[in-house]
């Protein structure tokens, strides 16, 4: 179990770090100017790119996937969003975090009825 998850977690891992260093290096480009504006622009459509790759190899089925990925999406973007802008989450961020969290564990984690 442990070696078929790791893949898995790894591929939401990265997937979640490009697509919000992605969104965040998008963000800095927008309020730069000529070649910087570029690069960044360049910089965080490779990294979006990524994003998708990474998602989609990882070794689930793709309507399981999201629901994790959506919670470790939520948790990944609270990190890179204090490191890269120092913004801090409030109360209701904790709160309403938690519930895509559980959201995201219950959509991967519940049984689904086997076909047949």
């Amino acid at each position: 179990m442990i070696r078929s998850a790791l893949p898995i977690a790894v591929a939401l891992l990265v997937a979640t770090v490009l697509e919000v260093t992605g969104d965040a290096v998008v963000r800095i480009g927008l309020g730069q100017a000529g070649a910087t504006r570029l690069a960044a622009f360049t910089g965080g459509a490779v990294l979006l790119f990524g994003y998708g790759y990474a998602l989609n190899s990882a070794p689930i089925d793709f309507g399981r996937v999201v629901g994790l990925y959506i919670a470790t999406l939520f948790v990944v973007w609270q990190v890179i969003a204090y490191a890269t802008f120092r913004a801090m989450p409030g109360w209701p961020t904790f709160i309403g975090g938690a519930f895509i969290v559980a959201g995201g564990l219950i959509v991967t984690l519940w049984p689904t009825p086997s076909a047949g």
